[in-house]
């Protein structure tokens, strides 16, 4: 099965790094966090990607130019100011032949892949989306007046659920995307909800975005204690 990873966008809010490098090329403890998301599908048996390049895409580029590991990595230009779904769009003529895997260029969780296809391929529906809760940035209190009553250190955020940014999809799903103004979190998924042709994987357990530089920190000082939870042991 095939593994689209969208690496095109701009990473505004990580511009300390993303002035001179793309996000996904941001190091996580001495590597690009898109090899870390590239080797979490590998560790499940998934090693054919297409990474969809933008912003940048010079610097993706020749990183993979003489990288050593039984990948198949296939790097595809998609315009520097093309949205996801217009990104994903663009590879069409790559992944008509098959049910895909799609992620972000900037998270990592311990999902199971494997799982997850099997979801998708149980439910018979076009679109599998992961849902995951949020860590939280801050401890959360309990309070009663003004006395604390219990105090949990970032805890998860609620009951909410959000897009964890793992997907399966089949490649009928084309059909919905207009073009490279088109952001696969809008119209897209909006449509594919409407026809009730998209299913949520419910996710529990770890998942971390980059989007701060206090997330960055957080995965690197993860990989500093040893702990990579988001490679199948």
């Amino acid at each position: 099965m095939k593994i689209v990873i969208l690496a095109g966008g701009f990473g505004t809010r990580l511009s300390e790094y993303t002035d001179s490098i793309p996000k996904p090329m941001v190091p996580i403890g001495g590597k690009p966090i898109i090899e870390h998301i590239m080797e979490s599908y590998a560790s499940y048996g998934y090693k054919e990607f297409y990474i969809a390049l933008g912003y940048k895409g010079d610097v993706i580029k020749k990183y993979f130019q003489n990288f050593k590991k039984d990948w198949k990595i296939n790097l595809v230009d998609t315009g520097s100011d093309t949205l996801t779904g217009g990104r994903l769009k663009r590879l069409k003529k790559y992944l008509l032949d098959d049910t895909f895997l799609l992620t972000y260029g900037d998270g990592l969780s311990d999902i199971n892949i494997n799982e997850l296809v099997k979801f998708h391929h149980a439910h018979k529906k076009m679109v599998t989306i992961s849902a995951v809760r949020p860590p939280a940035r801050f401890g959360a209190l309990s309070l009663e007046g003004n006395e604390v009553i219990k105090f949990k250190e970032k805890t998860q955020l609620g009951q909410s659920w959000i897009n964890g940014g793992f997907f399966v999809i089949d490649p009928k799903f084309f059909e919905l995307i207009d073009g490279d103004k088109t952001a696969l979190e809008s119209t897209p998924l909006e449509k594919v909800t409407i026809l009730k042709e998209i299913r949520a994987f419910k996710h529990e357990g770890f998942w971390q975005c980059m989007d701060h530089k206090l997330d960055k920190d957080l995965l690197d000082q993860m990989i500093k204690n040893g702990k990579t939870p988001w490679i199948k042991k």
